[in-house]
C-alpha cells in the first residue's frame, strides 16, 4: 500500500492530509510536525490568541481525535533533517528513517531575526510567528509597561495594536520612508499610520533600529538617528523567509522559495511542496504567496495531483489583517500598479482600488467587506470596470459583475 509523507504540520499540511482522505486516497498518510501540539491557525495569535479572547485548544485546525479517526498518523514533536531523494526516504532527529512513495513539503516560513552583534540576543527580544512565541510574548503584555516593535509591515502592526490595546507604551519605528511600503499604496499606509497614532502608538518612519541596549536583557534601543529609547521589551516583525533548507540539502531547486511547476511538482520525483515555502509560476513569472488563503488552496490542488488529477494551480490571492476596530481585506496583488483610486462607503468603511493601466489588479478594504467581496470577484473574472466608475457613490456594485 502506499505511503504518502508530509512535512510540515501547518495550515496547508493539515489541508493536504485532509483532502487526500476525501479524494479518497486508502493508503497510508503519515504528518510530520516538529511542535508538539496538532496544527493550528496561526493569524489570531497575533490577534485574539495574544488579547486573550481566544483558548489554545481553539486555535487547532482539527481535534487530536480527527488524525485517528481519518487514519492519518500525526506525529508532533518530530522534526525532519534530512532527505533522500533517491531512496525515497526521509531522516528524522533521533527515529527511524521513514520511507515514502510520494513526500510532500509544506515546511512553510520562519520569522527573520535581528542579528546578535546589534543586540537581537537579548532577552525579552521576540518575534511573532508560532504558539511558542505567542506563549512567551504574553506576559511581557502588561498595561504601562514600553515596547519597541521593530517593522512596519503587517506582523509588527498587529503586535502594535495589541500592545496599544492592553495600554503599554508602544513606539513602532520601520526603515522605510512609510509603513506597509512593500505591500501597499501610499494611501493605505496613510490610513493605517492615522488608526494607530488615534489609539497612541508613537510611529516613526523612515528611521531603523542602530542596536539594542543591555547586558543581559534589553533595557533600551538606539535609533539610526541618534535616538536613545528606554523599552521593557521588544517584538520584532522583519518579515519572513521561506523555510526551504531541507528542500536544499536534499539538492531540490529553490528559487524565492522551494521551486515548482504548475502542478506543484518539485525538482526532484515524487516530492511536491506547497503553501508559504513554494513558489510556483504565476501569469508569466514566479510568485510565492504567505497566506492562509494559498496554503490551503495551493496544499488542496497538489494533494490532487499527488494522486494523479493534473490539476494547475490556479491562484487566487487574498489576505486579511486584524488591527483594533478595523478588518483589513485584500484581493489581488498589487505588483506593477500605477494607479489607486479611493472608494468611500458607510461608516467609516474606504477601499482602494489598484490598476495597471486600465486592468484592475488589486483592491484593499477597510471595514467594507462587501466591496473587498465584488472587488475580488471581479479580479478573478478579469473584469476591470473604469475607476471612475468604481469610486462613483451612485454605482450599483454588484451589477458591475453582470456587466
Amino acid at each position: 500500500m502506499a505511503h504518502f509523507v508530509v512535512i510540515g504540520a501547518g495550515q496547508a499540511g493539515a489541508s493536504l492530509v485532509a483532502k487526500l482522505r476525501a479524494e479518497g486516497f486508502e493508503g497510508d498518510v503519515t504528518l510530520i510536525g516538529a511542535e508538539p501540539v496538532p496544527p493550528y491557525q496561526r493569524p489570531p495569535l497575533s490577534k485574539a490568541y495574544l488579547l486573550g479572547e481566544m483558548e489554545e485548544s481553539r486555535l487547532y485546525l482539527r481535534p487530536r481525535g480527527w488524525y485517528d479517526a481519518h487514519d492519518v498518523t500525526l506525529r508532533t514533536a518530530t522534526r525532519a533533517v534530512g532527505i533522500d531523494p533517491e531512496a525515497k526516504v526521509v531522516t528524522l532527529q533521533g527515529e527511524e528513517p521513514l520511507p515514502y512513495d510520494e513526500l510532500a513539503l509544506t515546511t512553510g516560513s520562519n520569522p527573520r531575526v535581528l542579528p546578535a552583534d546589534i543586540g537581537g540576543d537579548l532577552e525579552r527580544v521576540y518575534c511573532m510567528r508560532d504558539l511558542q512565541d505567542a506563549d512567551a510574548l504574553a506576559p511581557e503584555l502588561v498595561a504601562g509597561r514600553r515596547v519597541l516593535v521593530i517593522g512596519g509591515g503587517y506582523i509588527g502592526l498587529e503586535a502594535a495594536a495589541v500592545a496599544a490595546r492592553k495600554g503599554l507604551h508602544v513606539t513602532l519605528v520601520e526603515m522605510a520612508p512609510r509603513i506597509l511600503q512593500r505591500v501597499a499604496a501610499d494611501v493605505t499606509s496613510d490610513f493605517f499610520r492615522a488608526l494607530h497614532a488615534g489609539h497612541g502608538v508613537d510611529v516613526r518612519e523612515g528611521v531603523g533600529l542602530d542596536r539594542l541596549l543591555g547586558t543581559d536583557a534589553v533595557t533600551g534601543a538606539r535609533l539610526t538617528d541618534g535616538t536613545e529609547l528606554d523599552v521593557d521589551f521588544v517584538v520584532v516583525g522583519v518579515g519572513i523567509a521561506p523555510a526551504s533548507i531541507l528542500a536544499e540539502s536534499a539538492g531540490i531547486a529553490c528559487d524565492n522559495g522551494i521551486r515548482t511547476d504548475e502542478f506543484g511538482r518539485t525538482s526532484a520525483p515524487h516530492v511536491w511542496a506547497a503553501g508559504d515555502c513554494a513558489s510556483f509560476p504565476y501569469r508569466g513569472g514566479r510568485i510565492r504567496l504567505e497566506s492562509v488563503g494559498n496554503a490551503i488552496d495551493m496544499a488542496e490542488t497538489v494533494a490532487r495531483n499527488m494522486l494523479g488529477q493534473q490539476v494547475p494551480y490556479d491562484a487566487r490571492p487574498w489576505f486579511w489583517s486584524d488591527q483594533y476596530d478595523c478588518k483589513l481585506q485584500i484581493g489581488g496583488l498589487n505588483m506593477g500598479f500605477d494607479n489607486v483610486h479611493v472608494k468611500q462607503g458607510e461608516g467609516g468603511a474606504v477601499s482602494h482600488w489598484y490598476y495597471r493601466g486600465a486592468e484592475l489588479i488589486a483592491v484593499d478594504a477597510m471595514n467594507d467587506a462587501r466591496n473587498y467581496m465584488i472587488g475580488k470577484k471581479l479580479i478573478e473574472m478579469g473584469k476591470s470596470p473604469p475607476p471612475e466608475v468604481v469610486v462613483d457613490p451612485a454605482t450599483d456594485m454588484k451589477a458591475l459583475l453582470k456587466a
